[in-house]
């Protein structure tokens, strides 16, 4: 994040997810904003509630005083998705599933046009997104983010803007930026298992291959599999949430 983006932001809200990019994107956030505001939509996806009560932990972690109360949206999909693997867990995208398994049906446009709705309606001028380069989606990229922007924008008769600042980076270049935080307190699976990241999915496969590249040791506490315990002595600090 700039020096131009700390003048230019005295208020921010940011989409967390209470995974990695997201919780360190607010990490950073806090440090250059006079007040952000976390924004966790919530879709009814199978991992959600654990992941919300890591979330919940992480921003207890991160505490100061320009960070401000979690604000939790709903836009249930499951009328929509049907029988997708995200509200059903079943066929779950594993560690050999090519990233495009892990597609979630516009999952931006859901994720932001409340998120844009919330800002425009509490007088918040930028709403920031962990978005990186290397995702392949079609509602990922700068030209997406552009005319949808332009049309909520129209919608409300506002002015809301939607800032990526991680979009030239990597997940490990990422990692690096926030390798201070409580990273073993951020959730990215999307199959846990009693309160664990199952170690095995898509998601921690990507997890674990991101510490590994940025050179980083992962206290993610996994859950334990075929008799072998994935978790290390982060566990008996933290453990699941109850």
């Amino acid at each position: 994040m700039s020096e131009g983006d700390k003048k230019e932001q005295g208020t921010a809200a940011v989409l967390i997810s209470g995974g990695l990019d997201s919780s360190i994107l607010l990490g950073e956030a806090v440090q250059l904003c006079a007040a952000v505001h976390p924004l966790f939509v919530r879709n009814g996806l199978t991992w959600e509630t654990i992941e919300l009560d890591y979330l919940r932990r992480f921003l207890d972690a991160v505490r100061c005083p320009a960070l401000q109360p979690l604000e939790v949206l709903d836009m249930p999909v499951r009328d929509v998705y049907g029988s997708h693997w995200s509200v059903t867990g079943r066929g779950v995208p594993d560690a050999d599933s090519p990233d495009e398994a892990v597609f979630l049906p516009a999952r931006n446009v859901l994720l932001l046009s409340k998120a844009m709705l919330w800002c425009h309606l509490n007088s918040i001028a930028t709403v920031m997104l962990a978005t990186l380069r290397s995702n392949p989606f079609p509602d990922a990229t700068p030209a997406f983010f552009k005319a949808f922007e332009d049309a909520v924008n129209q919608a409300l008769q506002g002015s809301v803007r939607i800032a990526r600042p991680y979009e030239g980076l990597s997940k490990p270049e990422v990692l690096l930026r926030g390798r201070e935080l409580p990273l073993e307190l951020t959730f990215s699976c999307i199959n846990p298992s009693a309160g664990f990241h199952c170690g095995i999915c898509n998601k921690c496969a990507e997890r674990r291959g991101a510490f590994v590249k940025a050179g980083l040791h992962d206290r993610t506490a996994y859950a334990p599999r075929g008799g072998r315990d994935a978790r290390d002595s982060s566990w008996t600090i933290y453990g699941p949430p109850a």
